[in-house]
């Protein structure tokens, strides 16, 4: 008789999440580069985050903060340049950090802000939390007249 075989986690899930990850950080650079400079102020109400703001809460992603990033970073990385390279710092941050990663590195503790997760948690959020903003910075780019670069080619 034959036992089923132990399934590794970073045979499974793991590579799904890296697949997610690859996909929204290709989209989100895409679409960075896509909008003009000069719609990175603009806001679509008065006390809305502007397009930069949402980009640069993107900068914050990933499991080692920068010791150069600053409180209110969101109202002074305001220049397209600037905010791409720090989403590219993110996104860099998190494929470093998640390349060592074991199938017991997954399932350890660790402390996000208020409260207790593991890595497994911890990088799910982190592909959650990218995809969040991506919806809200798509609808700035439309408001702007901006066809995210993926779907260009959809034609109906």
């Amino acid at each position: 008789m034959s036992l089923p075989a132990q399934v590794d986690p970073l045979e499974g899930v793991w590579p799904g999440y890296d697949g997610e990850w690859r996909h929204v950080s290709r989209q989100l650079t895409a679409l960075a580069q896509a909008i003009p400079a000069d719609k990175y102020a603009w806001r679509p109400a008065p006390g809305v985050r502007s397009t930069s703001e949402v980009f640069s809460l993107l900068s914050v992603t990933g499991p080692k903060t920068p010791s150069e990033l600053k409180e209110e970073m969101e109202k002074t990385v305001t220049a397209k340049a600037d905010v791409i390279k720090w989403l590219n710092r993110s996104q860099e941050a998190v494929k470093k950090a998640h390349t060592p990663v074991t199938s017991a590195d997954l399932k350890r503790k660790v402390k996000l802000s208020d409260r207790s997760a593991t890595v497994d948690g911890m990088y799910l959020r982190i592909i959650v939390h990218a995809n969040e903003p991506m919806g809200q910075l798509v609808a700035y780019a439309r408001m702007n007249g901006v066809v995210p670069p993926w779907s260009e080619t959809v034609k109906k």
